[in-house]
């Protein structure tokens, strides 16, 4: 299967990513995809941009390079009330947000139901649109709770390719279980590649395998098409 979107990429702006947006997207068009997503860290994360560049992310083309273009935020939970580091009006304005936890921001605990919790509430903000890395082992989740949630709001789980190769070493077999329950409750999920460097944008073998390994269903991995992603985000309010 071809997958032709990727919305989990970083730029030199997020501080400790190493290519700019326009080589970001010569390098998604190079490699076929139709739809990037770049998804800078939000101002929480050290090095990260102040929300002054999220909030005229507006003056950016649509297409580049032949590539549509969403430009967006991955934004930071940063208290166990589910509250993100955007202002509100920003978050409003945005194409798309991926909401996570990062240890630089909250301190990493073995207290799942503290880590649930702040899921479970940021996933009740309408401007959230996908649930970023949920299977860091460095914050354990009940993994049945998030992904009833997500059905419930209608928000996408990510099964993070990074997770697997990079960083977050230890979530292969918590993300197996994640997606193996979005499979049981008919939940959708992204694969994203989180990438911090342009040649690793659309790479998603290493998540692949691990839905090959749980028989994941084709029509709940949403990368298939850009008419439906795109009409997934309209359904959540955005107009693009």
């Amino acid at each position: 299967m071809k997958y032709i979107l990727d919305m989990h990429t970083h730029t030199i702006v997020s501080g400790h990513a190493y290519t700019t947006l326009l080589e970001n997207a010569k390098y998604a068009s190079e490699i076929g995809l139709q739809l990037l997503g770049t998804t800078d860290h939000g101002p929480s994360m050290p090095g990260a941009p102040h929300h002054w560049y999220f909030g005229n992310l507006k003056v950016l083309p649509r297409e580049l390079f032949g590539v549509t273009m969403l430009y967006g935020c991955e934004a930071n939970i940063i208290d166990y009330e589910g509250n993100l580091d955007l202002p509100m009006d920003i978050q409003e304005r945005i194409d798309i947000m991926i909401a996570s936890i990062h240890e630089p921001v909250m301190e990493a605990t073995e207290n799942a139901d503290l880590n649930t919790t702040a899921f479970l509430k940021t996933m009740d903000n309408p401007n959230v649109h996908i649930i970023g890395h949920p299977g860091n082992p460095k914050f354990p989740i009940h993994e049945e709770e998030l992904i009833k949630k997500a059905k419930e709001k209608n928000i996408l789980i990510e099964i993070n390719n990074s997770s697997f190769v990079s960083s977050r070493i230890g979530s292969s077999k918590i993300c197996s279980k994640i997606a193996s329950l979005c499979k049981e409750h008919g939940v959708k999920i992204i694969l994203n590649s989180d990438a911090h460097f342009c040649q690793r944008i659309g790479n998603f073998d290493a998540a692949v395998e691990v839905l090959k390994q749980i028989n994941m269903p084709e029509e709940l991995i949403i990368n298939r098409s850009k008419t439906e992603f795109l009409d997934f985000l309209r359904f959540k309010g955005k107009k693009i």
